[in-house]
């Protein structure tokens, strides 16, 4: 591990591998590999795997690899706080040897009579061991208990949510290791972070608490105290704390199921609940270069899915043509072609908000005669409609000039000779082209589809001539 004697920034992430990357977890990984980089420090990776149980390679693999797609690369390799048992009994028996904690044997029974009590007196629980100040021994199994501070105060300036105090004496004698000799969470988080030489602990609010705890086992160690930033969680639209209620929380679901592009969960979380003046979007370099704790405000963001999307629709349409047109190929199946969505990319992009609205606007490309088509399509092509058609196919099979200058320039001169709004011809032309009622500009269509498809699927539409 990392030397804690290093002067420079030194920041982690440190996800619990019992489900994928959360949106949360991500704008934390964010703040934190953006501080580093900023301050010329190191962005460490740590995985909190101590709970065996419910730990999991493939929650593991994708929070790797959510990290790599939003472009977090973490400094050296990721670590495995399971592998650091043996360093954390360690911490816990120089704590008992250093008087700042204690061996205790009290029951089960024990402890439900004490929480009974407390419940029946309408106060907070809080464990009253006999065994904080015994010289003796019980028998069996036992749990190392940290000797909480019972007198004074605890206080930490916070660098994003100011002075905050609590009094000691709400603080409880928490297990440093259980009976079979395991670490707890809240003992192995300090040790790693001590050893990993972390300097700044960058995390969500709802371990705040818990930080005032793990100071009580810093102070035993007489380690340097790392300087926090509590960020506020993410609450969803109405309020509540972001859940899976509100949609998708896991980046891989905004990944794959909604069409994000990195670029824009990036932009969007970086701006979800910090700020630099007004401006709304950034690099990630153009961050690094100006990322501090202090643009970090004190009150919870609301995720705002629209906006995520009219965010990634800019994206989108600032996006290279071969790169969307390989993102989406396997959204339209294996029928699709790279080049030729390459070369319609320009048009089918400038409405899209995401990969899969792009996929869609792409899917008529690649369509077999004859053309399933929507309720709407259908409805459109009322036989008044088809036989406009018919002439349709008549005058553009007699344009020598297939760009979308000349077709359009052809059909709006037929429009006009026969008295019709060129949207006329053009609801029909679309549903015969592709299926649908909605897509790029009717000329782009005929000339991504070509001359003999454009002529085949309008035929196929068209009444017979009368």
């Amino acid at each position: 591990m990392a030397s804690g004697s290093d002067s420079a920034v030194v920041t982690r992430f440190a996800p619990s591998p019992t489900g994928f990357l959360h949106i949360g977890g991500a704008r934390t990984a964010l703040f934190n590999w953006l501080y580093a980089r900023r301050m010329g420090g190191r962005f460490l990776l740590r995985i909190e795997d101590t709970d065996r149980a419910r730990s999991t390679q493939a929650a593991i693999d994708a929070i790797l690899d959510g990290m790599r797609w939003l472009g977090l690369d973490w400094d050296g390799h990721e670590y495995y706080q399971s592998q650091f048992w043996a360093r954390h009994a360690e911490v816990a028996h120089e704590l008992l040897a250093r008087g700042h904690a204690y061996k205790c044997w009290m029951s089960q029974e024990e402890l439900a009579a004490q929480r009974e009590r407390a419940q029946a007196e309408r106060r907070p629980f809080r464990i009253d061991s006999p065994w904080r100040d015994s010289a003796g021994e019980g028998e069996g199994a036992f749990v190392v208990r940290l000797k909480a501070p019972r007198e004074g105060e605890t206080v930490i300036e916070d660098k994003v949510q100011g002075r905050v105090a609590v009094q000691n004496a709400e603080l409880d004698d928490f297990i440093l290791l259980r009976s079979d000799g395991t670490p707890t969470y809240m003992l192995a988080v300090v040790v790693d972070d001590h050893d990993m030489g972390v300097t700044h602990v960058i995390r969500g609010d709802d371990h705040l608490n818990n930080a005032f705890r793990q100071l009580a086992i810093i102070k035993g160690m007489g380690w340097p105290q790392p300087i926090y930033a509590h960020v506020p969680l993410i609450h969803g639209s109405d309020g509540a704390k972001l859940s899976k209620r509100h949609g998708a929380t896991g980046v891989e679901s905004y990944r794959d199921e909604l069409g994000i592009l990195p670029e824009a969960l990036f932009n969007y979380l970086l701006r979800l609940g910090w700020g630099h003046g007004d401006r709304e979007e950034f690099t990630p370099a153009e961050a690094t270069e100006v990322f501090d704790l202090d643009g970090i405000g004190k009150s919870p963001s609301r995720f705002d899915l629209k906006k995520l999307q009219n965010l990634n629709g800019h994206y989108i349409r600032a996006a290279d043509d071969k790169r969307l047109a390989e993102l989406i190929a396997p959204r339209i199946g294996p029928q699709s072609d790279v080049a030729l969505l390459t070369e319609a990319m320009p048009v089918l992009k400038t409405r899209a908000r995401d990969l899969n609205e792009l996929a869609e606007g792409a899917a008529f490309l690649f369509k077999v005669r004859p053309l399933q088509l929507s309720d709407q399509a259908q409805a459109l092509l009322e036989p008044s409609a088809k036989a406009v058609l018919a002439r349709i196919s008549a005058r553009l099979r007699a344009e020598q000039d297939w760009t979308t200058e000349a077709l359009e320039a052809n059909l709006k001169a037929y429009a006009e000779e026969q008295g019709l709004g060129l949207g006329k011809l053009a609801q029909p032309l679309r549903a015969a082209l592709t299926g649908q009622t909605t897509s790029p500009g009717i000329f782009d269509v005929l000339v991504l589809l070509g001359r003999d498809e454009s002529l085949a699927r309008i035929d196929a539409q068209a009444a017979e001539p009368a």
